[in-house]
């Protein structure tokens, strides 16, 4: 009898096929009993109640241990959805002091798991948070009446300031996406938003503790499961202290009242910020509690932007504090010495093309150009270098090296401050010019409004800053952070080492010394203390939109610097009607405690004076 071949081979394929489908099943039973713990935990979750314990959230002073930011309890109410049977909604939401509608709704976005991706009926869910004391007491008063409900003790931040919100930031409810990136939080969690509560929510925030109760076959609970063997306790979070003087940044804040802008002052030698003000800004508490949502949508819909940070994210075109940058640039290329001269007849004319400026002497050298702050002069020296074919080959070329020692004095990316949200402001590199006129077919003329702050560039307040930290320090920077101290923990590297820009450091004291000439005799006069030496630039941005801004960098003693600052007021004309007197009185009163006499009427004038009203948004 002839074999069947295919019959045979039959047999292999139907084995193989019963095999593979015993496998799968063999490999299932294993996710399920083995790997899977959903159904482990659905059987724990019939004997036990595990309930989590928060931590308390960590402290936050100034740099002089001031108390800024501290924590109150709170309240929310919680359920287990399979624990709860059919109770009284109508005397549950009279109790609470809500609507049945709200009840329900609630209940139907718990459920929702693109609301709620870590629902199950078998955990604790979050179901009203921040209970009043009046609500928690009557509720307390009635839980017994409600199994499946039980009361969670949570934090409310309070703040002892009511300033310095862009810095000090908020803590909100956790998202979905908050959940899926952290394996830490759970639905109705609570997380850092904005400022350093989000930069250092890790060491905030501590460690859940946990404690695991006991049911009986009716699922009641009958206290702790091995007398707390499996409790965990709760590891409180680390309290930072801010390099910031709350007081300080108090008195930034008031000056800058009616006004679009922001004031940043540093510790040069340390990179420490003292203040960084933003305006106009907000009190923090209206970011606390069941309030939050509806005051947070107003902050959002106000057009003046209170929670646009301008210090850190406001990229503005840095006018004539931008000139100390290129005096140091053309030293260091050996375009110019300090003797080196050009003319000023009310500016530069070249080719056809003039850049206007003011009265004074012609021609003139570098101090002096500080001095009385020369457009021309800035602007012959930069066509000097970028058109030097001879040195650097092409204008593109030599565009290239002018920008890397911008570069390295901190301009055009994030400087690495310890908050969310940094821009980097705008250097533009010769790949940018070549696609808006054409490789070859631009030189210095073509753009030269950036030797002067102007066109394209544009740099944060804090970049500003760091600029005259760099000058005030002669020629160094560590990265401005506004975090001091953690608790036992030591501050990353980064925020505490020098940065050396690519300038030698023996040109930065020629620099600083014009900047001390602006404001013993130059452009930065009213910056004058009787009893402090301040060096100083000021700045007039030129505004396409409108009124120019006021801008002011100085820093004192010029000696032995202890502040640097940076102020800029959008709108608000030369930089020395609005930037030169802000930036001083921030300087006195950090310096001495106070304001002189002789200077009240300054302070007055600032303190009450109203720039926003030129900004388009609001008519005060």
């Amino acid at each position: 009898m002839r074999k069947d071949y295919n019959l045979e081979k039959r047999k292999f394929v139907i084995g193989a096929f019963i095999i593979i489908i015993v496998l799968i099943y063999i490999f299932r039973l294993f996710d399920l009993q083995v790997m899977d713990s959903k159904y482990k935990d659905y059987a724990d979750s019939n004997a036990f109640l595990k309930k989590s314990i928060y931590p308390s959230r960590g402290i936050i002073y100034d740099r002089k241990g001031r108390l800024v930011v501290y924590n109150q309890p709170a309240y929310d109410v919680m359920m287990i959805p399979r624990d709860v049977h059919d109770f009284d909604t109508i005397d549950f939401c009279r109790t609470l002091n809500i609507t049945r509608q709200q009840l329900l709704k609630r209940l139907t976005d718990m459920k929702d798991r693109r609301l709620n991706p870590g629902y199950s009926s078998y955990s604790p869910q979050t179901l009203i948070t921040h209970l009043s004391p009046e609500d928690y007491g009557r509720l307390q008063e009635k839980l017994y009446r409600y199994p499946g409900f039980f009361i969670q003790k949570r934090i409310l931040r309070q703040y002892n300031y009511h300033c310095a919100a862009n810095v000090l930031g908020n803590i909100r409810e956790v998202s979905a996406k908050d959940i899926e990136r952290d394996p830490y939080y759970m639905s109705g969690d609570y997380t850092g938003d904005l400022g350093v509560e989000r930069s250092y929510e890790r060491f905030l925030r501590g460690e859940k503790g946990a404690e695991v109760l006991i049911r009986d076959a009716r699922g009641q609970i009958q206290g702790r499961y091995e007398d707390g063997r499996y409790d965990k306790n709760a590891v409180a979070g680390k309290n930072l202290k801010l390099s910031i003087d709350i007081e300080l940044q108090q008195y930034a804040e008031s000056l800058m009242v009616n006004k679009k802008g922001a004031v940043v002052a540093l510790e040069p030698a340390t990179g420490e910020i003292l203040c960084m003000v933003s305006a106009p800004n907000y009190d923090p508490s209206l970011l606390v509690g069941r309030e939050r949502g509806k005051n947070y949508a107003m902050l959002v819909k106000d057009p003046d932007r209170p929670l646009f940070d301008r210090a850190l994210q406001g990229a503005y075109p840095p006018g004539s504090t931008f000139k100390p940058s290129q005096g140091l640039i053309l030293l260091q290329e050996n375009i110019i010495t300090t003797g080196t001269a050009y003319p000023c007849s009310r500016g530069f004319i070249s080719g056809g093309l003039r850049v206007g400026c003011h009265g004074h002497g012609s021609p003139i050298p570098l101090k002096p150009a500080l001095q009385t702050s020369c457009n021309a002069y800035f602007c012959w020296g930069f066509k000097a270098m970028v058109d030097r074919k001879s040195k650097y080959g092409s204008s593109a070329d030599a565009f290239e090296v002018w920008k890397k020692h911008l570069v390295s004095l901190g301009y055009g990316y994030k400087l690495g401050v310890d908050l969310p949200g940094e821009s980097r402001g705008f250097i533009p590199n010769a790949k940018f010019y070549n696609k808006v006129y054409g490789e070859g077919r631009w030189s210095a003329n073509t753009i030269i409004s950036v030797s002067i702050g102007q066109g394209e560039i544009l740099a944060t307040p804090l970049q500003i800053a760091n600029l005259g930290a760099s000058i005030a320090n002669r020629g160094w920077f560590i990265t401005p952070h506004v975090v001091k101290e953690i608790e036992d923990t030591v501050l990353p590297s980064e925020l505490i080492q020098r940065r050396h820009p690519t300038i030698d450091a023996r040109y930065f004291s020629d620099i600083a010394e014009g900047m001390r000439m602006a404001v013993t005799g130059g452009t930065c006069k009213l910056a004058n203390l009787p009893d402090i030496e301040v060096a100083g630039k000021t700045g007039t941005a030129q505004n396409p939109h409108g009124r120019d801004h006021s801008a002011f960098l100085g820093f004192a003693p010029y000696h032995d610097p202890k502040i640097v600052v940076a102020v800029y007021v959008e709108n608000a004309g030369f930089g020395a009607t609005f930037g030169v007197p802000i930036g001083s009185l921030v300087i006195e009163k950090y310096l001495k405690g106070h304001i002189s006499d002789s200077r009240k009427h300054i302070e007055h004038r600032m303190l009450t004076s109203n720039t926003i009203m030129y900004s388009g948004t609001k008519k005060h």
